[in-house]
C-alpha cells in the first residue's frame, strides 16, 4: 500500500524556497499516519549542493542534475518526475503553492491521473483518506475535502505549515533522468528585482492602497516595509492605476501571503483583496473610514489619516531594529 510523501523541493538560484522546508516539516507529521517515509526531490542543474542542504533535514533526498533542468519548465520536470513518482510507492505529493508548484502541480496530475488540492491551509491523514483544508468563494468559506486516490497531491500555502527544522539521518542520492525532447524550452530567464524580501515568504507584509491618494505616497509603504523587514505589497486598485508593479499586488488576481502580520494602510477591504490575505496571523488596518470593511477582518484596526500614521510606525519599526 503506497505510504510514503514526497516533498518537490523549489529552490530559486542557490537558495530554497522557505515553503519547501513548511513542506518538509508537514510531511513529518503526517508521516505519523501513514507509517511511511518522507523523501524529498530536487531538480535542476548543478544542485548537488542544495540536496546536500536539504539532507540536514533528516531526510532522505534524490535530485536530478540534468543541464535540460537548468531552468523550469513543466515538460522537463514532469518527464523526470513521473517515472520517478510511480516507482516511488508515495501515497501523498507536497510542493508549494507558488507559480511553479502550481503549474508543476496540474502538469503531473494530469499526466499521472491523479487528484490535486491547490492551495491547502491544512493537512490530515485518516485511514486511506487525506482531508484537505483550503480557502474557498474568495475566502469566504472554508473548504474540506477528503481524497482517497493515490498518490494525492497538494500544493501547500506559504507561510501556513512549521518548517522543518534541522536532523540527523538524511541521505542524498543522485538520480538519472530520461529526458526527451521538450514541449518548451526557456532560451533566457531576465528577472526584474521586486524587493529583497519575497511577497509571499514574508513574516511581515505592508500593503497599500487608494487611500494612499497620489502615487508619491506609496513610498510611505517601501520606507515602513523597510523599517519593519517586511515585503511592500499592494491593492489592486493602485496596480491597475499604474502606481506600482503587478508584482506588488496581493488578493485574488495577485498573490495569496499568510504572513505574521499583515498591516492594510489605506486599503478598504474588498472581497478580492481579502482572498489574499485572511489567513495572515495578525492583521492590522489602517484606515480614516471607520465603515471600511478591513476593519471587520483586521486583529487591530487604527481609524486614522495614513499620512500622519505611516510615519510615526516607521519611526517606531527604525528605533526597534536600532534596539
Amino acid at each position: 500500500m503506497a505510504n510514503n510523501i514526497l516533498v518537490i523541493a523549489e529552490h530559486r538560484g542557490e537558495s530554497l524556497k522557505k515553503v519547501t522546508l513548511e513542506g518538509i516539516g508537514a510531511a513529518k507529521e503526517l508521516a505519523g499516519s501513514t507509517g511511511g517515509g518522507v523523501h524529498v526531490t530536487v531538480l535542476g542543474s548543478g544542485v548537488s549542493a542544495l540536496a546536500d542542504e536539504l539532507a540536514g533535514y533528516g531526510v532522505p533526498v534524490s535530485y536530478f542534475d540534468d543541464p535540460l533542468l537548468e531552468n523550469y519548465t513543466y515538460d522537463g520536470y514532469a518527464q523526470a518526475l513521473v517515472p520517478f513518482i510511480q516507482s516511488g510507492d508515495y501515497a501523498l505529493i507536497l510542493m508549494g503553492a507558488t507559480p511553479t508548484g502550481r503549474d508543476l502541480a496540474a502538469t503531473l496530475a494530469s499526466r499521472l491521473k491523479t487528484p490535486v488540492a491547490m492551495d491547502c491551509t491544512g493537512l490530515a491523514i485518516e485511514g486511506d483518506k487525506v482531508l484537505a483544508t483550503r480557502p474557498v468563494f474568495a475566502g469566504k468559506a472554508i473548504g474540506k475535502f477528503e481524497v482517497t486516490a493515490k498518490p494525492c497531491i497538494a500544493v501547500l500555502r506559504p507561510n501556513t505549515f512549521e518548517a522543518a527544522v534541522k536532523a540527523d539521518g538524511g541521505s542524498v542520492e543522485n538520480v538519472q533522468a530520461s529526458i526527451g525532447d521538450l514541449a518548451i524550452t526557456v532560451k533566457e530567464v531576465v528577472q526584474k528585482e521586486s524587493g529583497s524580501i519575497e511577497l509571499t515568504e514574508a513574516d511581515i507584509v505592508v500593503s497599500g492602497g487608494r487611500g494612499l491618494k497620489d502615487p508619491s505616497n506609496y513610498k510611505l509603504i517601501t520606507d515602513l516595509a523597510e523599517a519593519a523587514g517586511a515585503a511592500a505589497g499592494a491593492s489592486r486598485a493602485i496596480v491597475d492605476a499604474e502606481w506600482v508593479e503587478h508584482a506588488h499586488q496581493v488578493g485574488q488576481t495577485g498573490k495569496t501571503v499568510s504572513p505574521k502580520l499583515y498591516i492594510a494602510v489605506g486599503i478598504s477591504g474588498a472581497i478580492q483583496h481579502l482572498a489574499g490575505m485572511s489567513t495572515s496571523k495578525v492583521i492590522v488596518a489602517i484606515n480614516n473610514n471607520p465603515d471600511a470593511p478591513i476593519f471587520k477582518v483586521a486583529d487591530y484596526g487604527i481609524i486614522a489619516d495614513a499620512m500622519q500614521t505611516v510615519p510615526l510606525m516607521t519611526e517606531e519599526f527604525k528605533k526597534l531594529s536600532a534596539d
